[in-house]
């Protein structure tokens, strides 16, 4: 059976980030259309086209869906105070995800499931179509397991983060923790997982430890990621260069040696600038690092202490006017860079061949994403956050009652693909 077509018509700016369609780097088309058949553009061209079904993008711009590389959204449980208390000059030391840890493991099955239902939902509205999600609010075997099986359910790109922070139970004793993340946890998720994630900083894990994790999940089949550098200068980015991590995120506190691997390697320089505003932290010198020649995204850390958003309209806006980056390298980061950070190439562009996932702004252009900080922008989103998803089943789940068919993770908009 013939798919049937979509075609976005009476587009008034359409990015692609295919230079060889259009203006500049980001291949910017005008007075265009997009034709999508079974989630696949099939035609970039004129406006005019005719498919099955039609969006009138009314002269607006269209770009594509963004992709949020970093996210914690597997959790339970509120830190307002937290945030509140910081706000008035508490300085954050990320002991706080114990208190989430603790709230994680007192909640069901189905209703963390939910939660992330929700979550996704919101993403969804505010653009999102691609979405990586990280386990590590359990710090327990099952607890892991459980937290890896729901973020699978969601999206094909799941994160082990067993290394998170030492729980509670294992205090003082942190190579024992970490000998039970490369062999316990990493065995009853590395059929689940596709990414292994650890937390390289001052009060969490050090470099001998991470490259342990690492290197235990690299020999079970599954990609590098590390958070490096958040609260200060350390051996993170380095490390994840080294170890040829996909990419390594926060990036706050670089040198220039950093730089330097960062622009002689493959490993993308993820960029979390919303967790800078939540945390009263330096942002990143991110100018440096383009300069340099080095692969940047931009993404939210939805989490539930130092970043509890979705919107990566806020964290364009922020990485503009705080991290000096240009609105179109912006732009860049939260598509193909949020691509490259996962190793994709079929996400984060509108061309022939890619995912069918597009946004359609209530704005003529893509400047307006900063120019407008705060607005809600985002008329529609176009396509799924994840269409790989797979059944919520399997090794952590309890006898809660959740159900074992897909659980729809997102809105998926009237007109747009089903």
């Amino acid at each position: 059976m013939t798919a049937e077509s979509l075609v976005i018509d009476n587009i008034g700016s359409l990015i692609t980030n295919d230079p060889a369609l259009g203006r500049g780097s980001l291949g910017i088309v005008e007075n265009a259309c997009v034709v999508i058949a079974d989630d696949v553009v099939v035609a970039v061209g004129p406006a005019g086209a005719v498919a099955d079904r039609r969006i009138d993008a009314g002269g607006a711009c269209v770009l594509p869906g963004f992709v949020d590389s970093h996210t914690h959204l597997v959790f339970a449980g509120d830190r307002s105070e937290e945030f509140t208390a910081r706000m008035d000059g508490r300085p954050y030391d990320g002991g706080g995800i114990q208190v989430t840890t603790d709230a994680t493991r007192a909640t069901s099955t189905a209703r963390l499931d939910a939660l992330v239902r929700e979550r996704l939902a919101e993403a969804h509205r505010a653009g999102t179509t691609t979405i990586e999600i990280k386990s590590g609010y359990g710090l327990t075997v099952d607890d892991e397991v459980r937290s890896v099986d729901i973020a699978r359910a969601h999206t094909s790109e799941a994160t082990f983060l067993g290394a998170h922070l030492l729980p509670r139970e294992y205090a003082g004793r942190a190579d024992d923790y970490i000998a039970l993340v490369c062999n316990d946890m990493l065995c009853r998720v590395a059929g689940t997982a596709k990414w292994v994630d650890a937390f390289c900083e001052t009060g969490a894990f050090d470099a001998d430890q991470c490259r342990a994790v690492l290197d235990a999940g690299r020999a079970a089949g599954l990609g590098l990621r590390l958070h490096g550098n958040q609260l200060g200068h350390g051996p993170g980015v380095q490390l994840a260069v080294e170890c040829g991590c996909a990419s390594v995120d926060h990036c706050t506190y670089l040198t220039d040696a950093d730089i330097d691997a960062l622009a002689g390697g493959e490993t993308v320089a993820t960029f979390l600038p919303a967790t800078d505003f939540s945390t009263r932290q330096p942002y990143p010198d991110a100018r440096r690092v383009l300069d340099a020649g080095a692969t940047v995204a931009l993404a939210s850390n939805c989490n539930p202490g130092s970043s509890y958003t979705t919107s990566i309209s806020f964290c364009i806006a922020l990485a503009v006017r705080e991290m000096h980056m240009t609105i179109d390298e912006a732009i860049a980061a939260v598509t193909t860079g949020g691509a490259a950070a996962l190793r994709r190439e079929d996400v984060g562009r509108l061309s022939p061949g890619s995912a069918g996932h597009a946004v359609i702004l209530d704005a003529p252009s893509h400047h307006h994403l900063a120019y407008r900080p705060g607005v809600p922008l985002i008329r529609q989103t176009i396509g799924p956050l994840s269409s790989r998803a797979l059944p919520l089943c399997g090794h952590g789940m309890g006898d809660d009652g959740v159900g074992r068919q897909r659980v729809d993770g997102h809105d998926r908009p009237a007109e747009g693909p089903q």
